[in-house]
């Protein structure tokens, strides 16, 4: 298993960004157990409906918030109160803000008693944490996913679980400079045009060729644009038979380990008429085709070797650049400026269009 210095990708293990904990429904008064980024972490929902994530153990003993099913503050329904957590061993109670708020059996409340908590953002029926190695706040935001999500017309994702990987995630934010996978992995022919443009904390993907599937007419031209968001969140808009709005995205378990989820909003009607079952049957099946795509590349994953120098050619799409733009999510904020400096810009690897086409 590859490591973060394996990659030299800079000081931290865990890099900063938004990270995905799990879906909306996942989040309940019954406090879940989780691990991400290397930490053991516990996801509740208070009565106010706020989401909140902390660190896994009390401060006080060490006990496990989440994992504990025969206290009776479990069994009594009493572990969550307000937007509070309480430790099912002795009963401490932990608010918002991860700071201890109340014993049970003493008036002496130590400051050092202190859950660390993690920024949560719900949207579009999935739940998000900000993790900074230097615990700075958030520099940039979660997307908002193209607006689309309960929007007329629309047909929301539903969220495709695809598995745990032993992979370090720079193997999959490589895709994104990767030309030469399209034609074998993906079905598509006949390329017009393929670039990627590095903004800052962004980097685009620039799409257009035909498609074995995923267009009408053999003469049609399949368009994506494809953009990451920090180091994990992946949004794609296409246009094809429907036009539609992908989400890939992958979040660390442990250092060369990640897990994986896909989703696709599909835009049925001009949101003027009502969204039929027949249409929703239609944008579900759009999402599945969707997800078998994905999971041509997920396959390959599964079953590679840890790539730390690609022996690459002209060709292949600007990797290097890409490597350069991921390794600012872990190196601390001063080295960021620099960083951008080495990669913002545009990098053609294909153009076959014609002048007007360009214009």
């Amino acid at each position: 298993m590859a490591t973060s210095s394996d990659y030299r990708l800079g000081e931290f293990t865990f890099p900063r960004g938004w990270f995905m904990v799990g879906e909306s429904a996942e989040a309940t008064s019954s406090p879940k157990a989780m691990r991400y980024l290397g930490q053991d972490m516990v996801m509740y929902r208070g009565e106010s409906g706020q989401v909140y994530v902390t660190e896994a153990y009390c401060p006080h003993m060490g006990a496990h918030l989440a994992k504990n099913t025969t206290s009776y503050i479990v069994r009594d329904g009493e572990q969550v109160v307000g937007d509070s957590i309480r430790c099912p061993f002795h009963g401490w109670q932990f608010g918002p803000d991860g700071a201890c708020k109340n014993i049970p059996y003493s008036d002496f409340v130590p400051k050092a008693a202190k859950l660390k908590t993690f920024p949560v953002v719900e949207r579009a029926g999935t739940i998000w944490i900000w993790h900074d190695p230097e615990a700075l706040e958030p520099n940039f935001d979660l997307p908002d996913f193209g607006g689309h999500y309960d929007a007329p017309g629309w047909v929301n994702w539903k969220i495709d679980f695809m598995g745990d990987l032993d992979i370090h995630p720079i193997e999959v934010v490589d895709n994104m400079a990767d030309f030469g996978h399209f034609i074998p992995i993906h079905g598509a022919k006949d390329f017009v045009y393929f670039a990627n443009e590095f903004k800052d904390h962004i980097v685009h993907q620039y799409y257009a060729a035909g498609h074995r599937t995923l267009v009408q007419n053999p003469e049609d031209v399949l368009t994506l644009d494809t953009w990451y968001t920090g180091p994990s969140i992946l949004q794609s808009e296409m246009e094809g038979t429907f036009d539609s709005f992908i989400l890939i995205t992958h979040t660390p378990i442990e250092d060369g380990k990640i897990r994986v989820w896909h989703g696709l909003m599909v835009q049925v009607n001009d949101g003027t008429a009502p969204v039929t079952d027949e249409l929703r049957a239609a944008a579900l099946e759009y999402q599945e085709g969707s997800r078998l795509a994905f999971a041509q590349d997920v396959e390959i994953w599964q079953n590679k070797k840890a790539c730390l120098n690609p022996l690459v050619i002209p060709n292949d799409g600007p990797y290097g650049k890409v490597r350069t733009w991921y390794k600012q999510f872990y190196n601390p904020r001063d080295k960021t400026p620099d960083l951008h400096k080495r990669t913002n810009g545009m990098h053609v690897t294909l153009d076959k269009r014609s002048s007007t086409q360009a214009a």
